[in-house]
């Protein structure tokens, strides 16, 4: 049997499942591009650089529908 209400579950998954969701694309986005040198164009801009950040954009845009997605439900008390 949990000592937690319902509610204090529910708000605590949020918050987990949005700095877990946020964290991650954070790590693939930098990692991704510190490692393939395309966060920074060097003397020019490059097709990579190009599709790197229409990615970075796209799944950003993705992300944001997510969080919407997760804090849409009300709270029973407001």
């Amino acid at each position: 049997m949990s000592m937690m209400e319902d509610d204090i579950k529910d708000f605590l998954k949020r918050i987990v499942w949005t700095v877990f969701i946020m964290f991650l694309w954070l790590t693939l986005t930098l990692g991704i591009g510190a490692y393939n040198d395309l966060m920074v164009p060097s003397p020019t801009v490059t097709i990579g650089n190009i599709i790197f950040y229409i990615w970075s954009a796209g799944s950003l845009a993705t992300v944001i529908y997510l969080f919407v997605r997760i804090w849409k439900k009300k709270f029973p008390h407001g």
